[in-house]
């Protein structure tokens, strides 16, 4: 392999990337992917992905209304110089225009009033956003508010952002058509939608913009076009014309550089491990569902393959159980990441089979230390 193959194909001004392809998670790009950083406006992600989960339940409704306290006004609405619907203080206002305030408008006054609604306060319910973003599976992320405001402890990271948002499109497909919604009026005050990928003809239907002096300019962004869907996640750019142009030019590069690759069909073995005290010495591995990943168009030595296993595997050894994983490379970094399954059982050996199965791992073991 070429000594510069471990560039990336695309240079990048963020400062953290995640580029995914949502059919197969294949990652098209990534720098820095967890990174913590502060999340600005992108943590009303989480809110709304908790708000999305109690109207699934029943637990809350769209109908409901929600009272703008002082508090609320004061943090996030018309006197806080921040992003706001300018909902009126001691007024009351629907889930439903709440939700759409939020995620059109980013404002933190609708944020509030539904963190306050939902579980009494901000902390509070920054307590029931972090314990859904572990039950999500959000490894290296912390909320401390509803709004993304600056605090103390509050971070992100692309990878996460990235879970999030493939979360909230598939759980939640017809609330998550919100954030595809041009413009929003309350109060009488129309407002557009902040992101900037809606107006730029690229099939995007999606997500969230954020912005901190700590962080830079912040951006996850959806697009559907050709039939595949995309997701970008990037921090630390200096302008917002920079992010705006960046994301663009990222995502352009995805639809344009790559193509699916039917890699293994449902079943298909695709190596072998070794098995300790079994009746046989090697199980077959196979693909338990259909291998695909998007692969760049001119692949040449660029992409490659690997098994990993904890091995050799200890018998007995179950048909179908996982026992390995199979990881696509691209320039020397693992882009994908597919489990695989025993192809046929391997009961254990007798005796004279396991000892002799001890005697070659204690001679194999003997000779990998040198």
């Amino acid at each position: 392999m070429a000594q510069d193959a471990a560039k990336p194909a695309i240079e990048t001004k963020a400062k953290e990337v995640l580029l995914v392809d949502g059919e197969t998670g294949t990652i098209l790009l990534q720098k820095n992917p967890d990174a913590p950083f502060p999340p600005a406006s992108l943590a009303k992600m989480m809110t709304m992905e908790v708000v999305f989960e109690a109207i699934a339940s029943g637990e809350l409704s769209l109908n409901t209304e929600f009272p703008i306290s002082t508090h609320a006004w004061r943090t996030g609405g018309a006197p806080s110089g921040t992003s706001t619907m300018f909902a009126d203080v001691k007024s009351s206002v629907s889930v439903e225009n709440l939700v759409r305030g939020a995620i059109v408008q980013s404002a933190n006054d609708a944020c509030i009033a539904l963190a306050e609604g939902m579980a009494g306060s901000e902390e509070a319910f920054a307590e029931l956003m972090n314990r859904r973003a572990g039950e999500l599976g959000l490894k290296n992320s912390h909320f401390v508010n509803p709004t993304g405001l600056p605090a103390e402890g509050q971070h992100v990271t692309v990878s996460d952002l990235v879970i999030l948002a493939r979360h909230i499109r598939s759980a939640h497909p017809e609330l998550y058509e919100i954030y595809s919604q041009p413009d929003f009026t309350w109060n009488k005050i129309f407002q557009r939608n902040r992101n900037p990928l809606l107006k730029m003809g690229i099939g995007a239907d999606g997500m969230e913009t954020g912005y901190t002096e700590a962080s830079g300019y912040a951006l996850l962004g959806v697009t559907d076009r050709n039939d595949r869907v995309t997701y970008l996640a990037m921090s630390g750019l200096a302008t917002a014309k920079e992010r705006s142009e960046e994301a663009q030019r990222q995502l352009d590069w995805a639809d344009q550089s790559f193509a699916i690759r039917r890699l293994y069909r449902k079943g298909a073995v695709v190596g072998a491990a070794e098995v300790f005290g079994g009746t046989a010495g090697r199980v077959p591995l196979a693909a338990p569902e259909e291998i695909t990943a998007l692969l760049p168009r001119q692949e040449g030595e660029r992409v490659a393959a690997r098994i990993r296993y904890d091995g050799p595997l200890a018998a007995p050894v179950e048909k179908g159980a996982e026992v390995a994983r199979l990881d696509i490379l691209v320039d020397g970094e693992a882009v994908l990441s597919a489990p695989l399954v025993a192809g046929r059982t391997v009961e254990t050996g007798s005796f004279p089979d396991r000892a002799m199965g001890a005697a070659s791992e204690l001679a194999l073991g003997w000779l990998r230390r040198f």
